[in-house]
């Protein structure tokens, strides 16, 4: 029985194609689809990110989710398609600078899944102390001969919750 709708699911959804055009470069692997993230998100105040380019990386029903802790420790979260997002924040990346690099990362992978935990920095210029630290935690699928970001959820460090040793650069 379950394997008969796990079947009949499979063929139903196996026609669903993208037709997004990206840049071959960015999508040829986890880690080059996550570079071309950070790459994206990294502009001086005053210079919009890529968003076309953003918009390759991405199957169509994405999600990023932020969770947010408040002054009480109570947890709330936000989630956006990739296209809400742009809407939420493009204007930040008008007036501010940021800049976010991953600077460690563990991954796993099953198949054409792979769940990686990038640990983030994030700068108001490169070269001064970063102003928020976290992780992202990616999902990619691979199909098509590419990478698709199907989720992003992420958490920043704070005093309550520092980065676990695991998660952070070799020195």
């Amino acid at each position: 029985m379950y394997r008969t709708l796990a079947l009949l699911l499979i063929l139903l959804y196996a026609p669903v194609t993208f037709a997004q055009e990206a840049n071959p470069e960015d999508v040829s692997s986890p880690s080059a689809i996550v570079q071309a993230l950070y790459d994206v998100i990294s502009t001086p105040a005053g210079e919009a990110p890529d968003w076309e380019r953003w918009r390759t990386l991405f199957i169509p029903e994405a999600r990023l989710i932020a969770i947010s802790s408040n002054e009480t420790g109570r947890n709330s979260y936000f989630t956006w398609t990739s296209e809400e997002y742009i809407e939420q924040v493009g204007s930040y990346f008008l007036e501010n600078p940021f800049f976010e690099v991953e600077v460690s990362h563990t991954s796993e992978r099953f198949g054409n899944l792979v769940h990686r935990f990038s640990t983030y920095e994030s700068y108001r210029a490169l070269g001064l102390e970063p102003f928020s630290r976290g992780i992202n935690s990616i999902q990619l699928l691979q199909m098509d001969n590419r990478w698709w970001i199907v989720t992003i959820f992420w958490q920043s460090e704070s005093e309550s919750l520092p980065l676990p040793e695991k998660y952070l650069p070799e020195e």
